[in-house]
């Protein structure tokens, strides 16, 4: 039987999965990415609160002192994934998902200042596979350099996202974190799209497939994986969140071949790069397993 960090890692996978998923809802989807977002944050609240009142109404209470971070961390969120799907529109779903595996460098350094702990040396290690991988595929994606450099920056943000909640998570309930942060987001975006936006009905004229990935993204990727993924804090660090994160771009690359052919093909140093960071995540899951057993 698998202990409770046994089933949260199984747990976190199967969150990748979905994650890796986004990306192609997010290309499926004819809208840009502020939309795009508006709609994701706005129905998964929806159907969060719809939830809570029906099994949990509990959840909707605020805790002292706390929104002011729920705030904080509705707006990690909805920027990143503001960037994120723009850095797919510009670029593509293999570069941009390569790019995010460059999270766990930059936790392993942001983490032991922000959790007051002694730097690691095995977590600098293996994230020094992410630079090799990053320094191949930048190697060859030049001409994309500003969705380069929008993927790093959605990156930071969710590291920052995630290293937040890694401290809220160890006081505050998963489902009332996620229910203020995506309110919040959602309250963002809804202004954001007001200022911006020349024509309001453009959101609504879909066609019934955008329709059908606006709600997959919304429920499935959305309402019920930011839940899971905060309960999964509790037994994983935020580390090791991070760098399981890094076998994302390998379910998006396959998932983006599979659906769209050729325009997601990439050279053999692409994906030279992308192993060699995925090196650096099996080598980083077994020696924590090694230095367990010891």
């Amino acid at each position: 039987m698998l202990n409770d960090k046994g089933k949260s890692l199984l747990h976190l996978h199967f969150l990748i999965f979905l994650w890796g998923f986004t990306s192609i809802l997010g290309a499926l989807i004819n809208l840009d990415s502020l939309p795009i977002v508006w709609y994701r944050m706005s129905l998964a609240v929806v159907m969060i609160a719809i939830y809570f009142a029906l099994f949990s109404r509990k959840s909707f209470q605020i805790h002292p002192g706390v929104f002011k971070y729920y705030v904080i961390g509705g707006l990690l969120i909805s920027v990143h994934w503001v960037l994120f799907f723009y850095a797919i529109k510009i670029s593509s779903i293999s570069l941009t998902l390569s790019i995010l595996s460059s999270a766990s460098l930059m936790t392993s350094v942001l983490e032991p200042i922000l959790y007051k702990r002694p730097f690691r040396r095995y977590e600098v290690f293996f994230g020094l596979f992410v630079i090799l991988g990053l320094y191949l595929i930048f190697g060859v994606q030049k001409e994309n350099f500003w969705g380069i450099i929008t993927a790093l920056a959605c990156t930071l943000l969710s590291v920052l996202f995630s290293l937040l909640n890694g401290k809220l998570i160890q006081k505050y309930p998963a489902n009332n974190i996620s229910f203020y942060q995506l309110f919040v987001g959602a309250v963002v975006m809804s202004f954001a799209l007001g200022v911006t936006i020349d024509s309001p009905e453009v959101l609504f004229d879909l066609s019934w497939q955008d329709w059908l990935w606006i709600f997959l993204l919304s429920s499935v990727c959305t309402a019920y994986a930011t839940i899971a993924s905060v309960v999964v804090l509790k037994h994983v660090t935020p580390f090791t969140m991070m760098i399981s994160l890094n076998l994302e771009p390998i379910y998006a690359i396959v998932f983006s071949l599979l659906i769209f052919g050729e325009k997601e093909l990439m050279s053999t140093q692409f994906y030279i790069g992308v192993l060699i960071i995925l090196g650096g995540v099996v080598g980083n899951g077994i020696y924590k397993r090694q230095a367990q057993k010891k």
